[in-house]
């Protein structure tokens, strides 16, 4: 195979690379011998392992690529591996063309060459001609009015049902407990929660149950409260 001399920064990618070894070993780009092409691009691509080139991914792509016709076209039916490289005669052929149309233009546009046109007085009228529906109008301040409600911050009533909670203290409601069970003997359990205030009962109830736990009050069978007569006759005596 006839030796390759290049250097690697001549080829702005890879079909570039391809138009220079077609040309080169003068192939027909509207019927590229894939095979051919194949093993001259891979010398290529491992001269420039061997020089210590540094290799973009593009070119090693292109090779995968290259590769892969191959390998189908080497099948029984390669109807698919005439496809690629249809595909791939396309695009040679139109960065063939692109490539040409650069490099006639570029001696026309080489250089700092700037277009500005001279400044010009543009005159214009200021006053607001449109005319508009009055339900048309009528909607626009109403969203304008929207959006400037959405910027003040939210009323205190926005809040009442996460923070204007009554607080009851457990301790208030044990006072209440014991109140009602000094005062008449004997005081039924669902007596004690006669509000519907939830707070309250919440802490009625702890307060009950701590009265229980450190045995000052008893609760009967029937939900009946009254003191703890062991406990009472303890603290009589001491």
């Amino acid at each position: 195979m006839e030796q390759i001399s290049y250097k690697l920064a001549e080829f702005e990618g890879p079909l570039d690379l391809l138009l220079f070894l077609i040309s080169k070993h003068k192939l027909n780009i509207y019927d590229i011998e894939i095979f051919s092409l194949v093993d001259q691009y891979m010398a290529a691509i491992n001269e420039m392992k061997e020089a210590d080139l540094e290799i973009s991914s593009a070119f090693l792509e292109m090779a995968s690529r290259l590769i892969h016709i191959k390998t189908v076209m080497l099948l029984p039916k390669h109807e698919e591996g005439e496809e690629l490289k249809k595909e791939l005669e396309g695009r040679l052929l139109e960065y063939s063309l692109l490539k040409t149309a650069a490099a006639q233009l570029t001696p026309r546009y080489k250089g700092n060459v700037f277009f500005i046109r001279e400044p010009m007085d543009i005159g214009f009228d200021k006053t607001y001609h449109r005319e508009h529906d009055k339900s048309e109008l009528l909607l626009a301040f109403s969203d304008a009015c929207g959006k400037a409600q959405r910027r003040l911050p939210p009323p205190a009533t926005s809040f009442k049902g996460i923070v204007a909670h009554k607080i009851v203290s457990v301790f208030s409601r044990t006072i209440f407990v014991l109140k009602n069970v000094l005062k008449r003997g004997k005081v039924s359990f669902n007596e004690l929660f006669t509000r519907p205030d939830r707070s309250e009962n919440v802490a009625t109830f702890l307060a009950v149950l701590e009265l229980i736990k450190s045995k000052k009050l008893h609760i009967s069978e029937n939900n009946e409260i009254s003191l703890n007569d062991n406990a009472y006759k303890k603290k009589k005596s001491s």
